[in-house]
């Protein structure tokens, strides 16, 4: 079986806050960094036959530091860039905070029934959706019935592509919590994809029990959200 892992990329000053979306220029702050070093020592033991990353810079920096000393001789490892990876194109809700963007009437679309929400300027959900999956698949080609790859992606489309792999609706994608710097492991073959693990950050008993994440809906905050 075809293994992925599947990260998310590491915090920024702007988790929580603001809709980043596809701004240029917003890389990981301290915490991502740090993050992001950690998640590679725990990966560095793994054999990865490849490691493709959205371009996205603060998924690009999260990979780099996955792969630096993977490659001969403790080279760096080389990264691909897969533009299907790449961050929704919230169009013209880019660059917004969350507090007011909580006030729109899409914003409820978004929470209760994604596959219908097309934001403005933008993408819709479904269309990232395909992508993300359409990305999956070509990886799991490249990398073989025995490969074991690392995609480093967001949130939302780490989301749509478990969703995918459990056979969900994207309306319930919501319902699946992926944190800043978080691994998902799904196993893929002839018959249906295996969900190994979902949203495991390495951490204590608060990360284990889901102290840690907050329903989206509840209140405007998308620290648990791959938005930004």
């Amino acid at each position: 079986m075809t293994t992925l892992l599947l990260v998310r990329h590491g915090l920024t000053a702007a988790t929580g806050h603001s809709l980043t979306g596809r701004t240029p220029g917003v890389g990981l702050d301290d915490r991502g960094r740090a993050q992001a070093e950690a998640l590679a020592a725990r990966l560095r033991a793994v054999p990865l036959t490849a490691i493709v990353s959205s371009p996205i810079q603060r998924c690009v920096e999260t990979a780099a530091a996955i792969a630096a000393g993977r490659g001969p001789d403790g080279t760096t490892f080389e990264v691909a860039l897969d533009p299907r990876l790449a961050e929704v194109d919230y169009g013209a809700w880019t660059g917004r905070g969350l507090r007011e963007l909580a006030k729109e009437p899409l914003w409820r679309v978004v929470q209760a029934t994604p596959s219908a929400a097309m934001f403005p300027e933008g993408e819709s959900l479904r269309a990232m959706a395909a992508r993300a999956v359409d990305a999956i698949h070509a990886g799991n080609a490249a990398a073989g019935p025995d490969g074991t790859w690392l995609a480093c992606t967001h949130g939302d489309l780490a989301r749509a592509i478990v969703a995918d792999a459990l056979s969900l609706h994207l309306d319930a994608f919501q319902r699946i919590a992926i944190d800043p710097c978080s691994l998902t492991v799904i196993r893929y073959g002839t018959g249906r994809p295996v969900v190994v693990r979902v949203n495991d950050t390495g951490g204590g008993v608060d990360d284990l029990i889901g102290r840690g994440a907050r329903p989206r809906g509840r209140r405007p905050s998308r620290a648990g959200r791959g938005t930004h």
